[in-house]
């Protein structure tokens, strides 16, 4: 079998690091594995663990290029010879889509969220399969689209439960990281993921703001990098802070590989997303590395986080709602979290299940 997974770039995100864990575990099982995109951060290690990264501009937006691409990427796919195409974002899945139309090779799409509803997105139901990651997202799609129901198949994100044990921390790196940000000491409210709007760090940022008093040792960890398009963002998210007199709080960590041990360092971690924060991929990890969360929801999703068990849930853009359960998390105790990680959000039944779905096709 071979498989080629397609996405814009592999930089950092839950679709980045989830398209090296699937390719990682295809070479495993003797798949063939080849995973195209325009590079990043994460590109080699697609050739580290076996598989093969082609790279091509699956990134840009540009209407004008898009002819040239999809010629160029027909002849490329035609020379791979996949059995399966799956595409992981809108504009591989336009670009893939259009390409294989004479080539005709079996095409799968995953939808990660709530894309506004239109043309352009709606590419990410033409699929022969779409799988999504949530019931609610299968859900929002069926309703939006003329899309059959029995062609889409749920498949949560899944942890690596090896990657992401708290007894196979690096203890030297958390030694040093919390030296380099002076944690030591701290109560570590953190946050993970690239800078952009929709994690609604203003939101975290305000809350730590308002606990500066009553949790005088609080800090508030941020990490993920900015795009060169968002460095306006993060600017003003630093003009926020200091305009909030947390400056001093408020680190902006950047990019970090050990993920797993930003999460055991951390007390507690907050997911502010204005989609769907409960289902996010940093949830399940932090789960398993025994960190409790704070996280919004959506109506109709299957919250992942419960309150007083595993963190609390927050309303959206209620500062007021996460500094209080900040408080919360600080009185209460956490000490199973990882034991009560339902075995579906594990990286073993997500490769299952999509082994699974790749094999329907062949």
């Amino acid at each position: 079998m071979r498989i080629v997974q397609l996405l814009p770039e592999l930089n950092e995100g839950g679709v980045e690091r989830g398209t090296v864990e699937l390719n990682r575990e295809m070479v495993k099982r003797g798949i063939d594995s080849i995973v195209i995109s325009a590079g990043g951060k994460l590109a080699e290690q697609i050739d580290t663990d076996g598989g093969r990264h082609i790279c091509f501009d699956l990134c840009s937006k540009n209407p004008l290029t898009a002819p040239l691409r999809i010629y160029q990427l027909r002849k490329l796919l035609k020379k791979i010879a996949p059995d399966i195409l799956h595409a992981r974002s809108r504009v591989p899945a336009w670009l893939v889509y259009l390409a294989n139309k004479t080539i005709k090779i079996s095409f799968i799409t995953t939808v990660h969220g709530l894309n506004s509803v239109n043309k352009y997105s709606e590419i990410m139901t033409r699929g022969d399969r779409v799988i999504t990651v949530s019931e609610v997202v299968r859900d929002y799609i069926v309703q939006n689209y003329a899309v059959e129901e029995s062609k889409i198949r749920v498949i949560q994100r899944g942890v690596d439960l090896d990657k992401f044990d708290p007894y196979r921390v690096d203890a030297e790196f958390i030694k040093e990281f919390k030296d380099q940000y002076s944690l030591c000491d701290r109560f570590i409210v953190t946050s993970v993921g690239r800078i952009t709007w929709l994690k609604d760090y203003e939101t975290f940022i305000q809350s730590i703001a308002q606990l500066k008093e009553t949790i005088p040792t609080i800090v508030g960890l941020i990490v993920g990098g900015a795009r060169d398009d968002k460095l306006d963002y993060l600017e003003s998210l630093k003009k926020l802070a200091k305009e909030n007199g947390v400056e001093d709080r408020i680190i902006f960590a950047g990019s970090q590989k050990q993920i797993a041990e930003i999460y055991f360092l951390s007390d507690v971690l907050v997911n502010a997303s204005l989609k769907m924060g409960n289902i996010g991929r940093t949830i399940v990890e932090s789960f398993a590395m025994d960190t409790p969360v704070i996280a919004t929801t959506y109506d109709g999703l299957t919250n992942l986080v419960e309150d007083g068990v595993n963190g609390y849930l927050i309303n959206t853009q209620d500062f007021v709602d996460l500094a209080e359960k900040i408080q919360l998390v600080r009185q209460g105790e956490f000490t199973k979290v990882r034991n009560n990680l339902n075995p579906e959000y594990t990286l073993s039944t997500m490769v299952q299940k999509t082994l699974a779905v790749y094999r329907e096709l062949m």
